[in-house]
């Protein structure tokens, strides 16, 4: 009965796994003394060595199931060591002398006299249970021995004198001996696990508690940073306005000179006319980036549409016609026919932003290399130049809104060229990249998606300028 409602104990509490070593041991010893009652009057001296082995095992298993409870240091090996011994002496004793009891007796003391020994240490060792409960036990583990020795002196008087008196039913001594050493072991440990429960439902409580309040810690450092942060957003925002109301105002101006000065178009020079309608481009092209990036709705920001790269090609050398670096850049092109679908106003920001910014941070007596072509089903554009390039422990935060790096203080600035070219391009479902040359500079790649074409389109021979 014991055994089974150790094992219930077990299968309540998993997490204490320790307990199933003490529901074993008890089962152990069930099941030695039900071997004993059954094996009759004269029991052959295999059952005699096998009930014993088998009871000793169940001690030993609960030696270990309460170091591993208390979390003390185990003995395993000697109480396997025990119980080799015990088999190897118990059976050369009841083949030499099967009559002789006493043998047999002091053996047995010595087994549990060691046993009880260890688990007395570590009873003595532990410090997480009340120190009352800990001396009970030990006094329990105590008289336990102390009875097991009187049984050896008693046991070795009448062998001595050759009578027969109250410990002449060995089986019932030893029955009654056990049956009371069990019930007070199995309430000792059983108020331990009752403590270990109180006291694992009292830290757990307190861990809930810390907890709690570190969330509750946190849930305010986290709603003052929102606040902050919508603060923050708010302000941004109305920078924003005002920025862009400040350039609506002289570009307006701006592009009534332009309009005035293109009505006398054919009186005109024709540089002064591209260089009018270069204006009025750049122009159109930042009133529609303003417009639409300081609108409310967020689907009219991007507006893709069917195109050419050449129609985009166009704007660019306009661009650079106009800013007198056209000589600079080594232009390659697989096919000024290739068909895209995006923003026309967002792509030619992001291919020359990409370009400025290699210009920029470039010799000006070195070239900026542009090559634009197909890769599977991508348009790849690589802008490599040979200017101051990157410090290599700065690399990973290009891109980053404002970033600039510690070798750019000398040239003006404000970092968001790369950031404003990697956020449209993701518009596009496309991405940036930038690596530093083996020899000198920078590579920016950027990989825009192509719509699906006809694969026999004929393409022409491949274009540099």
């Amino acid at each position: 009965m014991q055994a089974v409602a150790w094992t219930f104990v077990w299968l309540a509490w998993r997490h204490l796994y320790e307990l199933r070593f003490l529901a074993a041991g008890l089962a152990a010893i069930a099941l030695g003394l039900f071997l004993m009652i059954v094996r009759g009057m004269e029991p052959a001296g295999w059952s005699i060595v096998l009930v014993n082995l088998v009871i000793k095992i169940g001690l030993v298993l609960l030696a270990e199931g309460l170091a591993r409870f208390l979390g003390q240091p185990r003995y395993t090996w000697a109480g396997v060591s025990l119980l080799v011994f015990q088999l190897a002496t118990w059976t050369i004793a009841v083949r030499v002398d099967p009559g002789n009891v006493a043998i047999r007796i002091h053996l047995s003391t010595v087994f549990t006299v060691i046993m009880m020994s260890i688990m007395c240490l570590a009873l003595l060792r532990d410090r997480t249970q009340p120190q009352l409960l800990r001396w009970i036990t030990i006094g329990i583990l105590l008289e336990y021995m102390i009875a097991s020795l009187m049984q050896s002196v008693i046991e070795q008087g009448r062998a001595v004198s050759g009578s027969a008196f109250v410990l002449a039913d060995h089986n019932a001594w030893y029955l009654m001996q056990g049956a009371l050493f069990q019930i007070a072991f199995f309430a000792c440990v059983l108020f331990m696990v009752s403590t270990r429960l109180s006291t694992d439902l009292r830290e757990k409580n307190e861990a809930l508690s810390r907890e709690i309040d570190e969330r509750r810690r946190l849930e305010t450092k986290l709603s003052a940073s929102l606040e902050a942060e919508r603060a923050l957003r708010e302000e941004q925002a109305d920078f924003m306005r005002v920025v862009s109301h400040e350039f609506r105002t002289p570009l307006a101006i701006i592009r009534n000179a332009t309009e005035m000065i293109g009505l006398v178009g054919d009186k005109s020079p024709d540089a002064t006319r591209e260089r009018i309608a270069g204006i009025r481009d750049a122009l159109n092209r930042l009133f529609s980036l303003i417009n639409r990036f300081m609108s409310d709705d967020r689907d009219s920001r991007f507006q893709p549409e069917h195109i050419t790269l050449a129609s985009v090609l166009l704007d660019l050398r306009l661009h650079l016609r106009m800013t007198e670096q056209e000589h600079r850049l080594k232009l390659t092109v697989d096919d000024e026919r290739t068909l895209l679908v995006a923003d026309p106003e967002m792509l030619t920001t992001i291919i020359i932003n990409l370009i400025d910014n290699a210009l920029k941070y470039s010799p000006s007596d070195e070239p900026v290399e542009v090559d634009v072509r197909r890769r599977d089903r991508d348009l790849i554009i690589q802008v490599r130049d040979r200017g101051i390039g990157i410090p290599k422990d700065e690399q990973h935060k290009i891109g980053r809104r404002f970033f600039r790096a510690s070798n750019a203080a000398a040239r003006g600035g404000t970092g968001l060229g790369l950031y404003t070219s990697r956020k449209l391009l993701a518009y596009h479902g496309g991405t940036l990249q930038l690596v530093a040359n083996v020899d000198q500079g920078m590579t920016a790649t950027a990989a825009l998606p192509l719509p699906a074409v006809d694969a026999t389109q004929p393409r022409p021979d491949k274009i540099t300028a």
